[in-house]
């Protein structure tokens, strides 16, 4: 055979194997975007923590000093190094765990770093964003983003961008108070109307003031000094991209948030430039911003910062407009949860968001805190079981409650080890490892969208919050970290922790296997079968939404082995252990006798 005919022979099979391998990713896309949200399991990851692909952009491209460039691995404030490419390459190890979506903290280039004198820290965690538009050069480009994007989309996994539209970069500073914190000033004392600002159509016999959004309205306000004198540093007057966020107009430049009333919705979280959301410049414009991001890369949802800092008819317009372009641009299960942080953890008030701005769903904080609280033994299993009574609360009621996020903790809170040492100071190494075990088991098994937080599985455990829950899974140069002590092993965060045996991991990943395989545990229906005040036996019963089986899910989060009946469908007669150990019968019909060790737990399916 010549060599022409031989060339046209390896070509045509190259390009059939080309073909070949495009189908096979169409239909991973398309079974990918036919997936609903609460069919996922969410990780959870700071790229700057996680690991570092390309130590060339560990300064972001900048000159200079810590301060300038914003890079100190040695300090827990500062950029470690860590990167998109870095996060690719260990797709392997998420995937592993049981991850089928991966939710990045914020990657939009930040004003590298902020602070006074003796308090300055870097934008690692990615929220005192100045270009909403471009990947921050620390993080990498836009192209290592669309490679990340489309090597997951490759295995079947989702990605979902952590967004921000309640403030900025901190860039604006007052004239009133040029070097020190500025006082909240609130509406009644400065109103908008001190520089004929907006004043509102009549409605209901009253005026609306800054509650009517229309443009005719808004352009009244022409002076952004009605309560502080907005003041542009030199050097920052263009800094922020779109060019419109330049204008002060479209703050609300009243001061520091004291986070109480009014200053939670119209104050400065710290200094950081909060937006004027009632404007509809500023709606139409984070609209097409985040728009642009589901047209350029395909992402699959946003978990959206600081929510319950923003007025609730903004994200009425912003959401409906954001997963009807998904839904037009092929992605038809964009999940939106929305960031509604309470120090009571009342599930009203979570609930309150999806019905009073339309979120779709919310993080879970009420499961996390009675979730941390059932396993560390602090209190009973009463308030787990609350959450299922409360799922009506949320617009869509028990179905809609399917979508939240669920979660044990995270980069603000702290960590699950951290809380269970808190409860538990005098827990042995066994004990300690046991109660991890039992809260992701719960996380794993019971309604929501189970989600992962970096390093939990690797026994991270932390000191405090916010920083102090921040570790890098790469070897860590931070002498905090490095003197912690982690869950489940004799490691330290001085090496690289990605080891897939650690027990946490392990288990994480056989409860990730076993939730996908059945869908009672995805998709069913709850209902509580045990509780009480005290540490104990918590039940429940899941059942299949196609046939109706039963899955009876049972934990015992006190230190003794107990054994007990506990209710069922009394058509459910026969039963197979999907975990742990279960009777192969009931002991009588609607009545199942359970045996639990320890901190142990087991999920039972009725056979046909």
């Amino acid at each position: 055979m010549g060599r022409t005919a031989t060339t046209i022979i390896v070509t045509a099979a190259a390009s059939l194997a080309a073909l070949s391998a495009a189908s096979a990713r169409a239909d991973t896309l398309s079974e990918l975007r036919a997936r609903t949200p609460e069919q996922e399991i969410v990780y959870f990851v700071l790229p700057d923590r996680f690991a570092n692909g390309d130590p060339r952009n560990d300064k972001g491209g900048l000159k200079g000093g810590r301060l300038q460039t914003g890079y100190d691995p040695a300090s827990r404030g500062f950029y470690h190094g860590g990167d998109l490419k870095g996060l690719t390459a260990k797709l392997d190890y998420i995937q592993g765990l049981g991850a089928t979506a991966i939710w990045l903290a914020p990657i939009f280039k930040n004003k590298p770093v902020q602070g006074g004198p003796g308090q300055e820290s870097a934008g690692y965690h990615g929220y005192w964003v100045t270009d909403f538009t471009q990947v921050d050069p620390h993080f990498g480009t836009d192209a290592d983003f669309r490679a990340l994007v489309d090597a997951a989309h490759a295995r079947g996994m989702k990605v979902y961008m952590d967004i921000i539209a309640n403030h900025t970069a901190d860039v604006i500073q007052y004239r009133e108070s040029p070097a020190s914190a500025a006082p909240y000033r609130s509406k009644a004392d400065y109103p908008f109307s001190r520089r004929g600002g907006v004043t509102g159509a009549p409605i209901n016999g009253g005026f609306a003031g800054d509650d009517d959004a229309s443009p005719a309205n808004w352009a009244k306000l022409t002076d952004p000094a009605f309560a502080y004198t907005p003041v542009i540093p030199k050097g920052e007057e263009k800094v922020k991209v779109p060019a419109w966020l330049n204008d002060p107009v479209f703050y609300h430049n009243r001061g520091d948030t004291d986070w109480r009333g009014e200053s939670a919705q119209y104050g400065d979280f710290v200094g950081l430039d909060d937006l004027a959301t009632e404007n509809p410049r500023v709606v139409d414009g984070f609209i097409a911003i985040y728009k642009g991001w589901i047209d350029r890369f395909g992402i699959d949802g946003y978990r959206i910062d600081t929510a319950k800092h923003v007025n609730p008819q903004f994200w009425r317009a912003f959401i409906p407009a954001i997963r009807n372009h998904a839904a037009a641009k092929g992605i038809p299960n964009f999940h939106i949860f929305g960031e509604v942080a309470t120090g009571d953890y009342d599930p009203a008030l979570l609930a309150s968001w999806t019905r009073n701005a339309g979120f779709p769903a919310v993080l879970d904080f009420a499961f996390m805190r009675a979730a941390v609280d059932a396993a560390s033994g602090k209190s009973g299993t009463d308030m787990l079981a609350r959450l299922t009574q409360d799922d009506v609360l949320y617009e869509g009621g028990t179905s809609a409650a399917l979508q939240l996020p669920t979660f044990l903790g995270n980069h603000d809170a702290g960590r699950f080890a951290f809380f269970l040492r808190e409860a538990r100071p005098q827990m042995g190494a066994a004990e300690e490892l046991a109660r991890t075990l039992l809260g992701h088991a719960m996380l794993l098994t019971l309604r929501g969208v189970p989600t992962l937080y970096y390093g939990d599985e690797q026994g991270f455990a932390g000191t405090g919050n916010d920083q102090q829950a921040r570790q890098d899974m790469f070897p860590s140069r931070v002498a905090d970290y490095n003197g912690d002590r982690l869950v489940g092993t004799s490691a330290t965060t001085a090496t690289d922790n990605f080891a897939t045996d650690h027990p946490i991991y392990a288990e994480i990943a056989r409860l990730a296997k076993l939730r996908r395989a059945t869908p009672a545990l995805l998709r069913g229906a709850t209902k509580v079968r045990a509780s009480s005040d005290k540490p104990g036996l918590f039940a429940v019963s899941r059942f299949d939404p196609d046939d109706g089986r039963e899955v009876l899910i049972a934990f015992n989060t006190s230190d003794t082995a107990l054994t007990a009946q506990v209710a069922i469908d009394p058509a459910s007669r026969n039963f197979a252990p999907l975990s742990g150990d279960c009777p192969a019968m009931a002991a009588a019909p609607g009545s199942l006798t359970l045996t639990l060790p320890a901190f142990g737990y087991a999920v039972c399916a009725a056979q046909p």
